[in-house]
């Protein structure tokens, strides 16, 4: 206390001096200006011819002189603005007074020099505020180590686990850390822990960082949010530094969720990088690393996580004692898929007797995002249409969208095109009619839809299924051979159309050889790794080859030899049902679009054919 009034007292001394020195500098000032008389340049050329003056200086504009005696009001210095010699000279003929004036050129000065400044200023702190908002350059210099993280409490969340359908096994897992954030006694009361950290795996649109708000909002704790990709910039030592201020913030607020949102943009396994540096993504997980052992969980922390890569993440991010623990939020089942609906019809007006488990089963494989979409899409038809209310055929109308693409009624196709995509169609139909144990045609097209489809099949599956026997293969790729096939038995030629139909034939086929080893020559063996389960990726990404030539050319024969043998059981059902081809393609001409109850009746009752022994492929 006294150094601080010790240090107050000096600060006012010097202060008291400063002021002082202004005085004495203003007093000078105002001294030496009363000393000084400004007079005309005719007085001035009177004392000069007087003799009055002792001494001049002379400047650009103004000439300053002392007097040898002062004048009546004691001054001795006088300063006087120059006038030309030449018309000074004329001027002092005559008996007048004249002085000269100096042009004030304050103003121009400002708007020639201050005012380019100011907008050269302007812009510059412009283009370093963006700059520094969108992370750049200056972004990076001005907030080296500041968190990004968005923080939700549940005021803000507005989510709960009423608002997250289809992951009841998720909601499950994730109950017991609510509790924990709620009641950390309770659940430390026979020496357990919570889980440091829980990471959410699954596919795109499943609902993973829909279910870690929830988890804020049942537990009503902050939520601190942020990308994985947040955390990584271009210098060094930056990302490192997030995180450690991404851990005070939420140690600070406890209890707390943390969910970062796309691990795998920062966890990717350490030395997994083909090309360029990677030192400032090294440090960033490894720092990562170093906060999930430094935090300890009974006070309130919890660490959320979410990616759909698992399996590039490095092996020491997911070792117990970090992640502890490891929640699938898969693609939902039917009963998922109606839950979900029921959130999401809520919003919208529905015609009465709407089922959601008969829109449930036209979406097999339909994520949670996807389903959104398809009642937003559903509802925009409606509109769209003039209708009170959305009915099933919206429903429909917006799979087909989904799936297949935007109608192409403005693309006119010639008569013949539509001659070989109706026979094309009616094949796959006809065909999926006729053997056992295939998913029931729910509509066949031959109106073009999104960027390729010329028409299109729709099958519905009446039943999640997760395991397919060889038989059912089979049966599946003589489906997708039928329209070819058709074109065969009725053309006697092929065309482009069966293009997607051959590659998804071949992909099946050599899933068969190379993967479920359903080949008798080439035993049970997998010449193929597992491809990842949760996202697409193209197959240039997939490990190199590691079996001999000689395999190589056996799978190649294996591969033909099922799918030759799909398309002649195929051309076999064709043509023994000639006619009922020929039938249903000059309807399918007519009407464009057939439904399930119009293609019972009229190709009716078609008996299904015994299904064959499986087909065995060998070597030609």
């Amino acid at each position: 206390m006294a150094g601080s009034m010790e240090r107050q007292t000096r600060f006012n001394l010097w202060y008291l001096l400063i002021a002082l020195m202004a005085v004495v500098w203003v007093r000078d000032l105002w001294v030496g200006a009363s000393q000084v008389q400004t007079i005309p340049y005719s007085e001035f050329q009177h004392h000069l011819k007087a003799g009055e003056l002792d001494e001049i200086s002379i400047s650009n504009n103004l000439i300053q002189g002392k007097l040898k005696k002062p004048t009546s009001d004691g001054r001795t210095r006088i300063v006087t603005t120059r006038v030309d010699p030449a018309l000074a000279r004329e001027l002092s003929q005559y008996d007048v007074k004249f002085s000269g004036v100096v042009e004030n050129t304050f103003f121009r000065d400002i708007l020639g020099w201050v005012l380019p400044a100011l907008v050269f200023l302007g812009i510059w702190m412009f283009v370093a505020r963006r700059m520094a908002g969108d992370g750049g350059i200056a972004g990076g210099l001005m907030s080296i180590g500041k968190g990004k993280a968005k923080v939700y409490v549940e005021k803000d969340t507005q989510v709960t686990f009423a608002d997250v359908a289809g992951v009841d096994e998720a909601k499950e897992e994730l109950a017991e850390v609510i509790g924990f954030l709620k009641d950390p006694g309770r659940y430390g009361r026979l020496g357990g822990r919570v889980p440091k950290g829980v990471l959410l795996v699954g596919p795109p649109g499943t609902g993973k960082t829909l279910l870690a708000r929830a988890v804020a909002g049942e537990a009503s704790v902050p939520f601190f949010s942020i990308n994985g990709s947040e955390f990584v910039e271009m210098f060094v030592g930056v990302g490192a530094a997030r995180v450690r201020d991404l851990f005070e913030q939420a140690r600070k607020r406890a209890p707390a969720i943390i969910f970062i949102d796309e691990l795998d943009a920062l966890g990717r396994a350490r030395g997994a990088y083909a090309v360029g540096g990677h030192d400032e993504k090294e440090q960033t997980l490894n720092q990562l690393l170093s906060e999930m052992d430094g935090f300890d969980p009974s006070s309130g922390l919890v660490l959320l996580a979410a990616t759909n890569r698992p399996e590039i993440l490095d092996p020491a991010l997911l070792r117990a004692g970090r992640f502890d623990r490891q929640i699938l939020v898969d693609r939902p089942d039917k009963r998922g898929r109606v839950q979900i609906l029921n959130v999401h019809l809520r919003k919208v007006r529905l015609e009465a007797g709407i089922d959601p488990g008969q829109i449930a089963a036209l979406t097999p494989g339909f994520s949670g995002a996807d389903l959104a979409n398809l009642v937003n899409e559903a509802a925009l038809l409606a509109t769209r249409r003039g209708a009170p209310a959305v009915t099933l055929d919206d429903f429909t109308q917006a799979v087909e969208r989904i799936v297949a693409g935007l109608e192409k009624r403005n693309r006119l196709l010639n008569p013949e095109e539509r001659k070989v995509v109706a026979y094309h169609e009616m094949g796959h139909a006809l065909v999926a009619m006729s053997l056992p144990g295939v998913d029931p045609v729910h509509k066949i097209s031959i109106i073009p839809r999104g960027v390729g489809a010329l028409g299109y099949t729709i099958q519905r599956p009446t039943e999640d299924r997760f395991l397919m026997t060889r038989g059912e293969l089979d049966s599946k790729m003589v489906v997708l051979l039928g329209g070819r096939a058709a074109e065969r038995v009725v053309f006697g030629h092929l065309s482009t159309g069966a293009a997607d139909d051959l590659a998804k034939v071949t992909d099946i086929a050599r899933s068969m050889v190379m993967r479920y080893g359903m080949d008798e020559k080439l035993g049970h063996v997998a010449y193929e790794a597992e491809r990842p389960q949760l996202l697409a990726l193209p197959e240039g990404l997939a490990r190199g080859r590691e079996y001999s030539e000689e395999t190589a050319r056996e799978i190649d024969r294996a591969v033909r030899s099922i799918i030759d043998a799909a398309f002649v059981r195929a051309t076999a059902i064709l043509v023994e049902r000639r006619d009922t081809l020929e039938r249903g393609a000059s309807q399918l001409l007519l009407k464009e679009t057939l439904g399930e109850e119009e293609l019972r009746s009229l190709l009716g009752a078609v008996i299904a054919l015994p299904a064959p022994a499986p087909m065995v492929a060998t070597a030609a």
